[in-house]
């Protein structure tokens, strides 16, 4: 189809060519044929050669010709046959374009002699085309608004063929607001209009797509189809439409400049222009609103223009108009409350109504020291306020009234343990992430004279040594008080106690302002030994406080006294002379030698030696306990006199001695048995011998004896009792021959020990020998109870005591020797 369009002028020359070629041939008759077109190439359509009287033989000779038409060559003769037959298909539609007939004429020619015959073809129609339209697609643009009725032209389909065959109706698919009406051209065509048999709309549907379709008469039928496209043109009957009427907005507060809080999204059915919505403020929207949220006239987004405060505004009301930008321009509106959630931006206050510094540390349990009130500009849980303070703090928080707090004391205060208290009272809201905040105060405290002085010792033990210079310090008996001020000056004093007509001031002194003890005398350990005291001091506070201490002083025993012998008593100088059988066996007691020693248990510690001996191998010495032993029996060739010099030392550094001298005469006769001997404490001195020399003397010193006795019981009289911590005193102790030293106390039942002695503990007792009217020899020399406890008085009294009779027994042995 399209190369017979494309060959539309060749045709036209080809209709001039054959109508000039009959004008000059008219002459000539015309040969008339008739064929259907499409015939197949080679098919015959007549004998040419016999229609027009021709001797086929002759034909190639006389060089029988068709002419071309339009450069095309349809038709030929066989010049064997003279058969005119098809050399190619011949399309009517082609060379007779829109018309109802087609002929086809051609010129034959012949020479020898030149002649020319006229051909007419006439080319029948067939059904070989089917109906089509110009275009494929038609577009139609219908207003919405346009009534139901209305007409609009439609393209008509084309049908090369002619006759019957060509267009015979049309159809239009199925449509619920079209339809078509088919006329009837002058020249027979059909064509046809679409009818708008419904009114349309746009925001229904934009498009209609319909089918049209043509059908031709031939048999069978041909159609051909066309799109029609009908697209609604838009008209603005529809108002922009938000998604919803009102809008519930919450936004933090504090949110960022910029932020998009909303984006409003308004809808316009309409299209183009119509469609286009242009967003702004209603007059309802008040101007705080509209300076604080920026509103986007082209997208709808709502955003934050201003900083947005909780506390100032909560609650943002306000209306958006959505304007299309039609001709007739038509609107919608919304509304939207935009509700500001509180966020934790502000810290919890604090404020110190009353506060009161200082004050007294013996303030009252549950006083009342300051007032603080709490708030939060937040709201619900951001705006609730915890307060508190630390717990080792001595301080409570008692809520008074609302957001009203009283600090009260919870606990007594002591300024010397904590002389201020940083108070940080710390509040703390609810939000979270939660805010706080603190101040911090200072409270100080008072000293109250609450606290009395404290020596560092409940008690002193303070050793001197004895023989000590007059002002000599002691000790420093240092107090402390806490407290402050004149509430810690302290004052020391010795508390007043007479001693034996001797107030304690009179042996000790203290510096009143540090506590130095002094002591104002030299002591002698032998005559005092220790003091017991109290030491008081005593603040300068209102009312003052005192405490007071115990000092025990103790006198240190220097080695400053030498041993003495008591036994065997000798006068001074002299020599001790005994006698002893000549058969003494081996290992008997022959003498003991007795020293003391006033100085304390490890001065007085003493210890015997030989300094001279005549015979070592004879005799022997017990370094402790003083008995002289023979080491074997007497033999003719020992001399009878044996001298014996014993050395008595003390454990002193340097160590003090004392020496006595043993003049021991063996005799030939037994000695008579003496009875047995016991121990009789005496308040007076009485010495017993056996011979001549003390009968003498015990005549001489009667008259003396009787003044002693009186003399020594006022002065027993006199005698303090002994303290309470005291240990009771020691009994004497008796024990058979070869027996030892015990506590002063002395055993021998050597007949030989005539001698009376004295035996002074530290009381000074006295202790004698007597016989006892029985059978036996024993002879017991013992001491009489002695007391070594503390005293809190002194030892000057027994001391005292004990240099009288001393002199007294000094005197008294003078006068019997004498």
């Amino acid at each position: 189809m399209e190369a017979h369009r494309s060959a539309e002028h060749w045709r036209r020359y080809v209709s001039v060519f054959l109508l000039f070629s009959s004008a000059l041939n008219t002459v000539s008759a015309v040969t008339h044929y008739s064929i259907p077109e499409e015939l197949k190439e080679g098919s015959v359509v007549a004998n040419l050669a016999a229609d027009l009287g021709l001797d086929v033989q002759e034909l190639s000779r006389r060089k029988m010709r068709l002419d071309v038409i339009a450069n095309k060559k349809y038709l030929d003769v066989n010049k064997e046959t003279g058969e005119l037959y098809i050399v190619e298909k011949i399309d009517r539609e082609y060379l007779c374009i829109s018309k109802t007939t087609c002929f086809l004429k051609l010129d034959a020619t012949i020479e020898n002699p030149v002649r020319m015959f006229n051909i007419e073809l006439e080319i029948l129609d067939i059904n070989d085309n089917a109906p089509h339209f110009r275009r494929d697609t038609m577009h139609l643009d219908i207003a919405e608004s346009a009534a139901a009725g209305e007409r609009f032209s439609l393209n008509n389909a084309v049908d090369p063929d002619i006759g019957t065959n060509s267009i015979k109706t049309y159809y239009l698919s199925e449509s619920e607001h079209f339809n078509i009406e088919i006329q009837t051209g002058r020249d027979g065509s059909k064509f046809t209009n679409l009818i708008l048999k419904k009114a349309l709309d746009r925001e229904e549907q934009s498009v209609h797509n319909l089918i049209l379709t043509a059908v031709d008469g031939g048999v069978p039928s041909r159609t051909g189809t066309a799109n029609i496209i009908v697209r609604v043109l838009d008209t603005n009957d529809n108002a922009p439409k938000f998604d919803r009427d009102s809008y519930n907005i919450d936004i933090m507060e504090n949110s960022p400049i910029g932020s998009l809080v909303v984006k409003l999204n308004a809808t316009d059915l309409d299209e183009g222009s119509n469609s286009e919505i242009v967003y702004s403020y209603s007059l309802y929207t008040s101007e705080k609103t509209q300076e604080t949220f920026s509103l986007n006239t082209n997208t709808g987004e709502i955003t934050v223009k201003d900083i947005i405060n909780y506390e100032d505004f909560r609650i943002y009301d306000m209306e958006v108009i959505a304007t299309d930008k039609g001709t007739n321009f038509l609107s919608g509106h919304c509304k939207l409350t935009i509700l500001v959630t509180d966020m934790n931006d502000n810290h919890p206050e604090l404020s110190i109504k009353s506060f009161q510094s200082p004050v007294k540390e013996d303030i009252a349990v549950d006083t009342v020291i300051a007032v603080v009130s709490v708030s939060d500009k937040d709201s619900g849980e951001n705006g609730k306020v915890d307060i508190h303070i630390a717990d080792t703090l001595p301080f409570a928080l008692r809520e008074s009234s609302d957001n009203y707090y009283e600090l009260v004391v919870s606990e007594p205060l002591d300024r010397e343990k904590v002389p201020e208290y940083d108070i940080t009272f710390t509040v703390t809201d609810r939000g979270s992430p939660s805010l706080s905040d603190n101040e911090t105060m200072t409270l100080e405290l008072l000293d109250v004279n609450d606290n009395v002085p404290q020596f560092s010792q409940s008690f002193y033990t303070i050793p001197v040594m004895e023989n000590n210079a007059p002002g000599a310090l002691l000790s420093s008996l240092t107090a402390f008080d806490p407290d402050l001020h004149e509430n810690q000056y302290l004052v020391y004093f010795i508390i007043e106690k007479e001693i034996v007509n001797t107030s304690m001031s009179m042996l000790f002194s203290i510096n009143p302002e540090n506590g130095n003890l002094y002591a104002l005398k030299t002591f002698d350990y032998e005559i005092e030994k220790e003091f017991l005291f109290h030491i008081e001091t005593r603040d300068s506070g209102v009312p003052p406080l005192s405490s007071n201490v115990t000092v025990h002083i103790i006198i240190v025993d220097q080695n400053d006294n030498p041993p003495v012998i008591v036994s065997p008593w000798r006068a001074h100088g002299s020599v001790v002379e005994e006698k002893i059988p000549r058969s003494t066996d081996k290992g008997s007691l022959v003498s003991k030698v007795i020293a003391i020693d006033t100085d304390s248990v490890q001065n007085s510690r003493i210890t015997y030696q030989f300094l001279q001996v005549t015979d070592a191998t004879l005799f022997s010495l017990d370094q402790y306990n003083g008995d002289i032993r023979t080491m074997r029996m007497f033999s003719y060739r020992d001399p009878r006199h044996q001298r014996l010099v014993v050395i008595a030392k003390d454990n002193g550094d340097p160590a003090l001695s004392a020496t006595v001298t043993i003049k021991l005469s063996t005799v030939e006769t037994a000695v008579k048995a003496y009875s047995d001997m016991t121990e009789v404490p005496l308040e007076y001195d009485i010495f017993s011998d056996l011979n001549l020399y003390l009968v003498i003397g015990l005549g001489s010193v009667s008259f003396l004896l009787l003044i002693t006795i009186l003399v020594t019981c006022v002065l027993k009289c006199q005698k303090p009792k002994p303290s309470k911590a005291a240990p009771p005193s020691r009994n004497s102790v008796i024990s058979e021959r070869n027996s030892t030293i015990a506590d002063s106390t002395l055993v021998s039942n050597d007949a030989y020990w005539y001698s009376l002695f004295l035996a002074e503990t530290r009381k000074g007792k006295l202790v004698v020998r007597q016989p006892v009217p029985k059978a036996g020899s024993r002879y017991i020399v013992s001491s009489l109870p002695r007391s070594t406890g503390l005293t809190e008085t002194s030892d000057s009294a027994a001391s005292t005591l004990q240099v009288r009779i001393k002199l007294f027994i000094s005197n008294l042995q003078n006068v019997v020797l004498l």
